[in-house]
């Protein structure tokens, strides 16, 4: 029945048998159908999909190839997510292109997120959301930078982003070029330091308390002993030894001839 469908439909509307893009509920049905068996015989929450993966190791290959000055890394994650790791210039120009491209329409800028990992070179990590409702289909983007570089502001290619980076600049310091209004969003008036750095002491730098003599909130230095800080940043699933062999939690996607020798 679905291979009788699929012939009528093609009959009339050969693009779509070219683009291998069925729209609606029988494409589905007949993508499902012709799928190969998942991987996963365990029950589980989400089962693994090749079709999805591989569908989105091949768009992260076209869009190495479209932008292989900016591209440093595809991979994809244990969710089937795509994540394009690329470098700090190429925030406008790689946004730009998953915004207005055709095959992309990335219209939607859900969040942007910052990272701290205090033993890298370029401690800082800013990741973008992004959300096409044209192909019901997300995408991660990633960028590096340290206490002194700045990154662009994508303010100019999502209105959504300006907020978003006024957050990242007050808790964690990256600074924002040509952005419009950067100040600080969450924290108070002459605030000191960024609170989410791994280095920001837990007790803060001052005190903030109401006084009754001077009938007003005061802010007075704090000298609090910090030397029993620790940071340990291992995986918090190494108490149990059923997940010390789990599956990798990316997986890198060959952008180039020679990374797949």
């Amino acid at each position: 029945m679905a291979a009788r469908i699929l012939r009528q439909f093609t009959t009339v509307f050969p693009r779509f048998q070219n683009n291998g893009y069925l729209p609606g509920v029988i494409g589905q049905q007949i993508r499902l159908k012709h799928a190969e068996p998942a991987c996963e015989t365990r029950p589980t929450v989400r089962k693994f999909n090749p079709v999805q993966r591989s569908q989105l190791t091949e768009y992260g290959k076209y869009v190495a190839e479209c932008l292989p000055k900016y591209v440093q890394k595809v991979q994809l994650t244990a969710g089937d997510e795509l994540e394009v790791l690329i470098a700090p210039e190429g925030v406008v120009p790689v946004l730009q292109f998953l915004k207005d491209h055709h095959n992309a329409q990335f219209t939607n800028l859900i969040d942007i997120a910052g990272m701290d990992v205090p033993s890298r070179e370029y401690r800082f990590e800013v990741i973008y959301n992004l959300l096409s409702l044209r192909f019901n289909s997300r995408i991660r983007v990633k960028t590096y930078t340290d206490e002194l570089t700045p990154l662009d502001s994508a303010n100019d290619v999502f209105k959504a982003a300006n907020w978003y980076e006024r957050e990242i600049w007050d808790m964690y310091g990256v600074f924002f070029a040509n952005h419009p209004d950067l100040r600080r969003i969450l924290t108070d008036y002459g605030f000191e330091g960024h609170p989410f750095r791994k280095d920001f002491p837990l007790s803060g730098y001052v005190e903030v308390r109401y006084d009754d003599e001077k009938k007003r909130v005061v802010l007075e230095p704090l000298e609090l002993a910090q030397e029993f800080r620790r940071f340990e940043l291992s995986a918090p699933w190494e108490q149990f030894p059923n997940f010390r062999d789990a599956p990798p939690a990316t997986e890198e996607v060959p952008t180039s001839p020679d990374d797949k020798k």
